[in-house]
């Protein structure tokens, strides 16, 4: 994977429980701005596994939806002349 923020990758060591938890280091907590009952997201991509806050997911899904979206058309605003334009007709 490559490595785009610019920093360099920090590693944390955890072990995982008879119940299957996993226990996120305060450090990694902290940078990641984690609290107790805080949901995370487990990303498999291949061989790799990595945690995403939902906010870090979304923020994700939105930058590639608008790199597949001409900035000079705003979809919204045509959806919504479509809609008046469909309203005035009826």
């Amino acid at each position: 994977m490559e490595n785009v923020s610019g920093e360099e990758p920090k590693v944390y060591r955890s072990k995982v429980d008879a119940s299957g938890r996993i226990v996120l280091s305060v450090d990694l907590r902290s940078a990641l701005d984690l609290h107790e009952g805080d949901s995370v997201l487990l990303v498999r991509d291949g061989e790799t596994v990595r945690i995403e806050t939902p906010e870090q997911a979304l923020k994700a899904a939105q930058d590639y939806f608008c790199k597949l979206a001409p900035r000079e058309r705003i979809f919204s605003e045509e959806l919504l002349k479509e809609r008046r334009d469909e309203a005035a007709r009826e």
